[in-house]
């Protein structure tokens, strides 16, 4: 059954997930929601000095821009999640080494979820970018548990280098705001970006053709 509630504010146009992340396809897919997965290719580093914020704000509509141009229609959506810890920005480990550290770093401490969500109009260029915020505790892991959980493997592809999902409810005590957020896809703030992209469409008129 899909969910009129985000449909419509596709209408009628292709949708298009600029990622290859699982996560995000199963958020669309429980909203009964059909599209195209086109990964971009764009680097995730961070620019010196960027603000968290913008750094995934840059990046979210970076993505969403690259696969839209390869398309003649379609709404790109383009997301990126960090996660940041005393104005640190941690995104994903480089190999289980580097999830081993996060982990052992973030333990026992709140930190935020912030993710990027974009959608770019693939017939105009036109677009629409927002920021959602989580804060998120994740327990208090033994030397032994973090070990474990990183040799599961389920750390290796995830910002902060867990998830809130599958082994990872067992790693996640408490979160202050959107779930979905912090799985990589803030579905609430997603609406508010399409209503965005679209209200874009409304002042403007039709594209030229």
């Amino acid at each position: 059954m899909t969910c009129c509630l985000v449909r419509h504010l596709i209408g009628e146009e292709p949708l298009i997930l600029g990622s290859l992340s699982p996560r995000r396809s199963r958020i669309l897919e429980g909203l009964g929601l059909e599209f195209i997965v086109d990964p971009s290719g764009i680097p995730e580093d961070a620019l010196q000095g960027e603000d968290p914020e913008e750094h995934v704000r840059r990046l979210s509509l970076a993505k969403a821009s690259e696969v839209a141009c390869r398309h003649a229609r379609g709404t790109v959506l383009g997301a990126d999640t960090v996660v940041l810890l005393d104005g640190r920005l941690l995104g994903k480990p480089g190999g289980p080494s580097e999830a081993l550290e996060m982990l052992r770093t973030i333990r026992g401490r709140w930190h935020e979820v912030l993710t990027g969500v974009a959608a770019v109009r693939a017939s105009d260029g036109a677009s629409a970018v927002g920021v959602e915020r989580t804060r998120v505790l994740v327990r208090n892991l033994s030397d032994v548990e973090v070990a474990e959980y990183v040799d599961g493997g389920e750390p290796l592809d995830k910002a902060g280098s867990y998830g809130i999902q599958e082994c990872g409810a067992a790693v996640v005590e408490r979160v202050e705001g959107c779930f979905y957020n912090v799985v990589g896809l803030p579905v609430v703030r997603l609406c508010r970006v399409l209503e965005e992209l679209a209200s874009v469409g409304r002042r403007g008129g039709p594209p030229e053709e």
